[in-house]
């Protein structure tokens, strides 16, 4: 007798009895069954793998097919499973067919899409760009200072650029008479003895060095000036207004901005080349840019117009400071010379050609009292000029390559510069020597340096922000928020704040940030 698996109709190999309903189940079968209903599948009562009772049977052996027993059946049988593998390898190809042509499909359906997203990104990038340059004063009519308008009074004014000929053309030094001498002179008197006062106490409110250490990254704004051309070359603060920010770009326009509003207040444009320099007024909303375009632009911010071009220069302006006064423009290029140009009349005052220099001159600043300036040079030399004389009275040797930047600090006495040696080296301008250099890490560039408004902190921009305590020369903080090298760098009222500029396209604000 054979018994017979009750769920496949076929001769177990291990059998198994069922006490629940008596019926013959193979093992494999009943056990898979079990796993998915705790049941008898013949009479639906409960039950469990445990209760399954082996039955010992003698093992035999399956029959063969009636067919195969014949070498024709076998070859009919081994024909047939080829015709099948064939059939399955065709069905195969067909499907493998299909799913390269959908592949082929979804792959330029994604090509597509990347390239429409890209448009977009662009075309939002552009709209961000005209809404920036549109927020500023619509529809608002500003009048400009009378002291500008002298000479432009019978002119037309065309908003972000002059057609003035006279002005665009390289004029003839007036030369240095004794009015402007004596006024430089009063001034300066007047300058030195309010330092003094300043010198005895420090400022009320002025940032901690504990607080200084504390700076955070506050804010970043990197939709002021053109992602075509991206990087902001050149960077100030209003003097008179802290939330006020002047920024020049490689877009060849210069920017200003509010930081406590984030708006725009004007777009200056007007430059052919890159903005590589930009000072606000000390007391008034005047701008002054320069650039590579040998070009140096004077702006009235509320109507973003172009009063006056200075064309003192024949090559690329490397250098730009505001005297003092407000009234003069010290600038430098890379054609060996310097000038002095009257900042109410456009006219050149005095041009001096710095004779020494073979390659050229790179930086300058006027010292706090505006007697005498520093002038940066390709040969690592800075030089110290008298202002009412035009004479070079001091040279400082020690760097080795191009100057980058020089700083004055404002109690008049120590003068910092920076070079391509990875260096920035202080000078005392009392007893015209160095007295420390601060040497920072190989290749490690600088862009900028500035001493703050009461003298105590020296900020650094280039491969990094850094800010050190002057006197003690030390180290304070490290920021390294910027994803390109920093050109610029500045401190707010009191050092309260610091700003810094990048070639990333960003202006980034750092403070104390509040604990909540």
């Amino acid at each position: 007798m054979s018994l017979i698996c009750s769920l496949s109709n076929e001769v177990p190999e291990q059998p198994v009895l069922s006490p629940v309903s008596g019926c013959i189940y193979e093992k494999r079968l009943i056990i898979k069954y079990l796993h998915e209903s705790p049941t008898d599948p013949i009479n639906g009562q409960p039950l469990t793998e445990e209760q399954l009772i082996d039955i010992k049977v003698t093992p035999l052996g399956k029959p063969k097919p009636p067919s195969a027993t014949s070498i024709p059946a076998i070859l009919k049988t081994l024909q047939d499973e080829w015709d099948a593998c064939m059939l399955h390898s065709f069905t195969l190809r067909q499907q493998l067919q299909t799913a390269r042509q959908e592949l082929s499909h979804v792959m330029y359906q994604h090509d597509a899409a990347c390239r429409v997203i890209a448009r977009l990104n662009k075309e939002v990038t552009a709209a961000r760009e005209a809404l920036a340059t549109l927020k500023p004063q619509a529809g608002i009519t500003h009048t400009v200072p009378t002291q500008f308008v002298n000479e432009q009074s019978m002119q037309p004014v065309h908003h972000g650029a002059m057609t003035d000929v006279s002005q665009t053309s390289i004029t003839t030094a007036e030369g240095m008479n004794d009015e402007i001498i004596q006024k430089l002179q009063d001034k300066a008197s007047i300058l030195t003895q309010l330092r003094k006062q300043r010198g005895k106490r420090v400022p009320e409110g002025l940032t901690t060095i504990d607080e200084m250490r504390n700076f955070r990254c506050s804010a970043t704004h990197t939709a002021l000036h053109s992602a075509s051309s991206p990087g902001i070359l050149a960077l100030d603060i209003s003097p008179k207004n802290s939330s006020i920010i002047l920024t020049g770009g490689n877009d060849r326009q210069a920017v200003v901005f509010n930081k406590d509003n984030e708006q725009v207040v004007a777009t200056l444009k007007g430059h052919q080349k890159k903005v590589t320099h930009v000072i606000h007024h000390f007391e008034e909303d005047i701008a002054i840019t320069a650039s590579s375009d040998t070009s140096i632009r004077v702006w009235h911010i509320p109507s973003a117009q172009c009063l006056k071009v200075l064309k003192a220069h024949e090559s690329p302006i490397t250098g730009l400071s505001l005297h003092p006064t407000g009234d003069y423009v010290l600038s430098s290029a890379s054609d060996t010379y310097w000038a002095l140009s009257d900042l109410r009349t456009g006219k050149l005052i005095t041009k001096v050609q710095d004779t020494t220099s073979q390659r050229g001159l790179t930086c300058a600043q006027f010292h706090p009292d505006g007697i005498i300036f520093g002038i940066g040079t390709q040969e690592s030399v800075i030089k110290i000029w008298d202002l009412k004389e035009c004479n070079n009275v001091a040279d400082f040797p020690g760097h080795a390559g191009s100057i980058n930047t020089i700083a004055f600090s404002e109690n008049g006495y120590y003068l910092a510069t920076a070079a391509e040696d990875a260096s920035i080296k202080l000078w005392d301008l009392r007893k015209l020597k160095n007295f420390k250099t601060i040497t920072l890490e190989d290749r490690y560039e600088i862009r900028d340096l500035v001493f703050d408004q009461s003298g105590m902190y020296l900020g650094v921009a280039g491969t990094d922000i850094r800010v050190y305590q002057a006197k003690q020369w030390d180290l304070l903080k490290v920021f390294n928020d910027h994803t390109a090298i920093a050109t610029g760098i500045r401190f707010g009222s009191n050092a309260n704040y610091l700003a810094s500029s990048s070639m990333d396209r960003s202006l980034k604000f750092y403070k104390q940030l509040t604990q909540e």
